[in-house]
């Protein structure tokens, strides 16, 4: 579905991303972890058409969308959901649904996509009227996650969802993407818990400096030794 191919990414006179090839098929969750500064986001970014792509190719369902405008590659069913969130504090949570819903012109698949969200996360259900700003951080996340799918997305690029949640919202939000890998959406995910990624990944990619040094299912990873020491503590969690 997605082929990533030599990407090189720079900002300024620093390379941030080089000669990173990976691809993502359809129905699958794959995951890119590594430490901070590894090029994860800028990846996405350059997916999602914010950075641009100095060298290489960025293709999803046979299309070429190297550096096409973020709009059109939101048209083509690539949505992201960004770390940060970015939701719209301003407006409801309702009115935060209904601008991810945008592109969806299928009223009955609106309609089915807004159902599912809040039964994916029934918190938002009970704050619908409420102010986006006014949500806590985990809340912001299920709001941004549900965003996402009310425009019925063929892939969802993920990062850092889990980024400055506590353990209990941490679980909630895999709960989430657990459910919609279950539901056979394809998920392109950056995280740095390496732990609950790499259980949920068909495929993963470890990068350091720019650059894939690893690669393998995700289990595989999780046994690696190497990834044990760096992204694991130690030890592989059981």
């Amino acid at each position: 579905m997605l082929k990533v191919k030599n990407l090189k990414v720079s900002y300024g006179n620093i390379v941030a991303v080089k000669d990173v090839s990976f691809e993502v098929g359809s129905g699958q969750l794959v995951c890119l972890i590594g430490p901070n500064g590894a090029g994860k986001t800028t990846i996405l970014r350059a997916i999602s058409g914010v950075e641009p792509v100095l060298e290489g190719k960025i293709e999803f369902e046979g299309s070429d969308l190297t550096n096409n405008p973020p709009y059109e590659i939101a048209r083509s069913g690539l949505i992201s959901v960004p770390e940060g969130r970015k939701i719209l504090p301003y407006l409801s949570v309702k009115d935060n649904l209904e601008v991810g819903a945008f592109l969806e012109k299928n009223k009955e698949r609106k309609k089915n996509n807004y159902e599912k969200v809040l039964s994916m996360f029934p918190e938002l259900k009970a704050k619908l009227n409420q102010m986006g700003g006014t949500l806590s951080g985990g809340q912001q996340q299920m709001l941004a996650i549900g965003r996402a799918l009310m425009a019925n997305p063929k892939l969802m690029l993920m990062d850092e969802p889990s980024m400055g949640l506590a353990p209990k919202l941490v679980s909630e939000i895999f709960d989430g993407i657990t459910k919609m890998k279950s539901e056979g959406k394809t998920i392109l995910l950056v995280e740095q818990n390496a732990h609950a990624a790499l259980r949920l990944a068909d495929y993963a990619y470890v990068l350091e400096r720019g650059q894939i040094g690893l690669s393998d299912v995700g289990e595989k990873l999780l046994n690696n030794k190497e990834v044990i020491l760096s992204y694991l503590g130690g030890r592989r969690k059981e």
